[in-house]
């Protein structure tokens, strides 16, 4: 079938790929060895293979699924060289990374760190030169009229050329148009003459929701004869939310998301999420939060946490916790300073509060009086990185477009919070946040979380 066909090339390149890595990797470490034996007075001898095979316990699971999560395998086969490489090298600085990071852990020190970046490098330029090569045969074949699935497109003739075009640019699908049928000027009952003189394999629907009722039947003769039926669903012009087919309780769907879905790279952010979380506790609690928790007890009375309803995901509200930063009856003072906002909108910034400690002032310059929503992130009611949670009287002044920005978990960073946040006003704020949104990405995520460091560091929290 022509829609099964795109799905087994993946699985093909995905096994192939693989395949490919794990030589390269017993390649370069022989390659290595090769060249300590041959020049021993200057390259130093390096450990058995022993000590680098169980490697392949995190290259083979981690290398493959980090191509997927960042496009490799949905890109269209005609793609420029440069966005190919981009992507090959963001994965495979991810990839040595989490190998990096499991020799430091494990004390691995008899794996040679140069092996590793070395087979990095080769790497992307194995891969980079085997989706070159799949590049031209897939084109060479399209010339040579070696698409194989005959397809029949139905609709009007500016519908038909434009998806005859995406055909054309996409001939790792192996389809060629066989014939064309207008409903506007022929008779969809002459369908099944043409499934018959053609060897149709697939009938292409592109027509106007004004003639769905007319093309029942012909989607049914299709039924029938075992032909596979494409219905181009543009009817519905979106846009920001992405279509996609699926089916419920037996019941086919069209779903429209303007929010990323859940896949491999939402279950892998969940799993950074929980271990950032994890060990940022385990680290952090002794030597960073215990200190502050003690200096906040000792120079202002008030509890030490504070806690504050937020709206999540979706606007579900929980409990957010911080480092009280202000004075204990912040919040029944906060109507005396509300003609004092610096930032337009419903939400209220002002550069000198007179509510905040001065501890306070210093933990929300270095931002460590977010660290406790680390917690609010083990549980799942947070994020690493997301939207800044709002409070939920903020959240009944917003207008529709701002309320997309809670179809994503909020987080402890974002990129309002590397942006000047304190220099953004609201409306540029929320963008940022829909910005994020319609852009993200593991590689995304990894970038702000990057760019938040020196924010910290630098003492670029609120003032």
């Amino acid at each position: 079938m022509p829609s099964t066909r795109k799905e087994v090339t993946v699985q093909f390149h995905q096994l192939s790929d693989a395949l490919l890595i794990a030589v390269v990797y017993w390649l370069v470490y022989a390659t290595r060895e090769s060249l300590a034996f041959w020049f021993p007075g200057e390259i130093s001898p390096i450990a058995p293979f022993r000590y680098y095979k169980w490697l392949y316990l995190v290259i083979l699971p981690a290398y493959p699924f980090l191509l997927d999560v960042n496009g490799f395998y949905d890109r269209p086969v005609n793609v420029r060289l440069w966005p190919t490489l981009w992507i090959l090298v963001k994965s495979t600085a991810l990839c040595l990374l989490a190998v990096i990071a499991v020799l430091y852990f494990l004390r691995a020190a008899a794996v040679s760190r140069g092996v590793v970046v070395l087979f990095g490098a080769v790497s992307v330029l194995v891969l980079l030169a085997k989706a070159r090569l799949y590049q031209w045969y897939a084109r060479h074949a399209a010339r040579r009229g070696q698409a194989r699935h005959a397809v029949l497109l139905v609709g009007s003739p500016d519908c038909n050329a434009e998806f005859e075009r995406l055909l054309a640019e996409s001939p790792e699908w192996g389809m060629r148009v066989a014939a064309r049928l207008d409903p506007a000027r022929e008779s969809l009952a002459t369908l099944p003459d043409l499934l018959h003189r053609e060897a149709i394999s697939c009938v292409i629907f592109n027509v106007s929701q004004e003639r769905f009722s007319e093309i029942e039947q012909a989607i049914l003769a299709c039924e029938i004869e075992g032909v596979e039926v494409w219905l181009v669903a543009d009817f519905v012009k979106t846009r920001i939310a992405r279509p996609s087919a699926g089916s419920f309780l037996g019941k086919p769907l069209l779903v429209f998301r303007s929010a990323p879905d859940v896949s491999w790279q939402f279950l892998a952010k969940r799993l950074v999420d929980v271990a950032g979380a994890a060990i940022g506790l385990l680290i952090l609690g002794p030597l960073v939060m215990l200190p502050v928790a003690i200096l906040i007890k000792l120079t202002s009375p008030g509890p030490v946490f504070f806690r504050q309803k937020r709206s999540g995901l979706h606007g579900r509200l929980f409990t957010m916790y911080k480092f009280r930063s202000m004075v204990s009856n912040a919040e029944m003072l906060r109507s005396e300073l509300e003609a004092f906002n610096e930032m337009s909108g419903p939400v209220f910034k002002m550069r000198d509060d007179p509510r905040v400690t001065p501890v306070g002032r210093f933990l929300r310059r270095t931002s460590l009086d977010e660290l406790p929503q680390l917690w609010n992130v083990l549980k799942g009611e947070m994020s690493l990185v997301g939207p800044r949670p709002p409070i939920p009287s903020e959240v009944e002044q917003y207008t529709p477009w701002h309320r997309r920005r809670l179809s994503m978990k909020p987080g402890l960073t974002c990129l309002w919070q590397i942006s000047g946040r304190n220099e953004v006003d609201f409306d540029q704020w929320m963008k940022l946040d829909l910005q994020y949104i319609d852009n993200w990405s593991l590689w995304l995520d990894l970038r702000i979380l990057v760019r938040t460091i020196p924010v910290v560091l630098g003492g670029l929290g609120a003032r």
